[in-house]
């Protein structure tokens, strides 16, 4: 699990558009890596849908942005075009990226106990270090908060 201040795993995996896509590739500009439980559940949906609207003012700051769920290839691929996403999303289908960021443990619904996605984002740097994390996600005001966080020095 990355610390602060710390360089992030080097991770590569495959987007909605079955390409393959690594933090490295990313170098050199910040990147929001955001991880979701699933694609077309309503918070997922008002996650990606806040960091669609915000996408514009992140370009500004040279961010880029990439979600991270473990849903198929094919599974993102309507998401992202049913809700006009302007951002790759990875299918961490082995939970490499969820394993190295951190991001699974258990949860609970309507009684029942599992391993799931924490919502999770982190802020990463242009030199590859973590600069802030966001844990146990709230999604109202979330993506603006990431966005206040990326314009502080």
């Amino acid at each position: 699990m990355p610390e602060i201040g710390k360089k992030v795993p080097k991770l590569q995996g495959v987007t909605d558009e079955g390409a393959k896509l690594a933090l490295a590739d990313f170098r050199g500009n910040p990147l929001v890596v955001y991880f979701y439980p699933k694609d077309n559940t309503p918070g997922c949906t008002n996650e990606a849908v806040a960091f669609r609207d915000a996408y514009a003012a992140f370009r500004k700051k040279h961010c880029a942005i990439v979600g991270v769920s473990r849903d198929s290839v094919a599974s993102h691929a309507k998401f992202r075009a049913k809700y006009e996403l302007p951002f790759p999303l990875v299918a961490d289908v082995d939970e490499k990226w969820c394993e190295a960021f951190g991001v699974l443990g258990e949860k609970t619904l309507y009684g029942r106990k599992f391993i799931g996605v924490i919502r999770s984002t982190f802020l990463i740097g242009p030199d590859g270090t973590l600069v802030a994390q966001w844990r146990n996600v709230k999604v109202p005001g979330h993506a603006d908060a990431v966005l206040e966080r990326l314009a502080q020095p």
